[in-house]
């Protein structure tokens, strides 16, 4: 792999360049606004899966600004690897604290996403629209499960996960159009990809400490 590559996969980019991308570049202040929010309603309440969260959802603004600015090979893993994180230790988060299994069981819970995904994936791609973010689409499903195994013990936090799972959906959607729509929109649609999903991994973290703080009491 080159790792210097150009990659050019977004409407708004018409040519290299630093700033060639500047809303969707600038647009992922909307994930370490979250963090920063998340951070302070986390702080002194000893949940530190909730904070380490919280860091990853700065990672991930961090490692997508990169992507947007460089648009290379390396900077697209800095982009994908900190969300793969941050999807798999939420997983963790909900077998362990909010199902309620071993850790060792909620380990073996997050392992099985990696098959599901890959027999997803391929699913997902056989569909005109849904190809286009095809893995993404396979996490609101996901979501919608957990949120109604977890509803039937606490039916708030089930509410809360079928919330962002309704709203990753249309922000998948979003991400979605970003180059169908390039024609009449120059601009593109990605930099709400991220602005939206600023706000869901936000809210998804204070389903996760909203739950703990009411299984504490």
């Amino acid at each position: 792999m080159e790792w210097a590559a150009y990659i050019d996969g977004y409407c708004e980019r018409l040519a290299p360049g630093f700033w060639a991308e500047p809303l969707n570049a600038l647009s992922n202040a909307a994930f370490v606004i979250a963090a920063y929010v998340m951070w302070r309603r986390l702080r002194g309440r000893n949940l530190g899966l909730g904070m380490a969260l919280v860091l990853i959802l700065a990672s991930i603004g961090i490692g997508s600004f990169l992507f947007h600015t460089f648009a290379t090979q390396w900077a697209m893993l800095a982009d994908i690897v900190p969300i793969g994180i941050f999807i798999l230790t939420y997983l963790y988060a909900l077998n362990r604290d909010m199902l309620g299994l071993s850790a060792g069981l909620a380990v073996l819970a997050v392992v099985a996403f990696v098959p599901y995904a890959a027999v997803m994936t391929p699913l997902l791609d056989a569909i005109p629209f849904l190809s286009i973010s095809n893995f993404y689409w396979s996490i609101p499903l996901l979501l919608a499960v957990y949120a109604v195994i977890i509803g039937r013990r606490a039916p708030a936090s089930g509410r809360g996960l079928a919330l962002g799972a309704g709203l990753l959906v249309v922000s998948i959607a979003i991400r979605s159009l970003d180059m169908p729509l390039c024609a009449a929109l120059p601009i593109g649609t990605h930099f709400l990809w991220h602005t939206l999903n600023g706000v869901i991994l936000g809210w998804m973290i204070e389903v996760y400490r909203r739950h703990m703080l009411e299984a504490a009491r």
